[in-house]
């Protein structure tokens, strides 16, 4: 239909000062696979068909998990069939324990990004489960992707919410989360960085950016031959990528 636009969550892409190591340790740690490497990207393949970017940020700063000083702003949760062994082989790559449940292990990974490890016995041994989103309030932004993606709200409750294809699909599960004294990135400021972002590939950019800011996003400043970059109703950067 003329005027309309396709989206597709394409990328979780992660800040990093050593952008090839943080690559090698997510690839090994989810048994996928490298490609795209030059100096200032690299593309992960996950064994279970998520798709991780990694760019380099010289001037990068790690968060500090759990304070809002320096948030983490998101993570990827995964599930793991065996959590203690999962939590050993995570350190053993370069991970850290920072904090967790009886259920579920919160680590930094070598660039201090925090992810979590969940048991799931279904999990061979490990799953991509989600990327979670750090916010005042999970609902409206739950509702903003979900529109954005054409995915569908399956639970929104105090501050919490989940949002996900139709039928399970890798790149098919978010999370949000109210977080305390929540402070947004202010991209491109590497005061206040936005340490990971989501790349979403459109079809017609034009109209993709006409409904994106019809949903509550912001243009900011930063675009490409095949790319422009905006900002989430929480103050997310996203951007938008296109066929040229």
């Amino acid at each position: 239909m003329a005027g309309t636009s396709s989206f597709e969550l394409k990328t979780v892409v992660f800040d990093a000062r050593d952008h090839r190591g943080l690559a090698r340790f997510y690839a090994e740690l989810t048994g996928g696979e490298e490609r795209y490497a030059d100096d200032e990207w690299v593309t992960v393949f996950t064994g279970d068909g998520w798709r991780l970017g990694f760019q380099a940020a010289p001037d990068h700063v790690a968060p500090e998990w759990p304070g809002q000083a320096r948030p983490q702003q998101m993570h990827l949760d995964f599930q793991v069939a065996d959590l203690a062994a999962a939590t050993t082989g995570a350190e053993r790559l370069g991970a850290r324990r920072i904090g967790g449940g009886d259920t579920w292990n919160v680590m930094a990974d070598p660039a201090g990004h925090p992810f979590c490890l969940c048991a799931g016995e279904h999990a061979e041994p490990i799953r991509t489960y989600g990327v979670s989103i750090d916010c005042s309030d999970g609902g409206p932004l739950a509702v903003f992707y979900a529109e954005l993606l054409g995915y569908t709200v399956k639970y929104q409750q105090d501050g919490m919410a989940w949002i996900g294809t139709a039928t399970p699909a890798p790149m098919g599960e978010m999370l949000f989360q109210a977080v305390e004294g929540y402070n947004p990135p202010q991209w491109p400021d590497p005061a206040h960085p936005q340490q990971l972002h989501l790349d979403i590939t459109v079809s017609d950019i034009e109209a993709a950016e006409r409904r994106a800011l019809e949903l509550g996003a912001t243009r900011l400043p930063g675009d490409g031959e095949n790319w422009r970059v905006y900002a989430d109703p929480a103050g997310h950067p996203f951007c938008l990528l296109w066929m040229v």
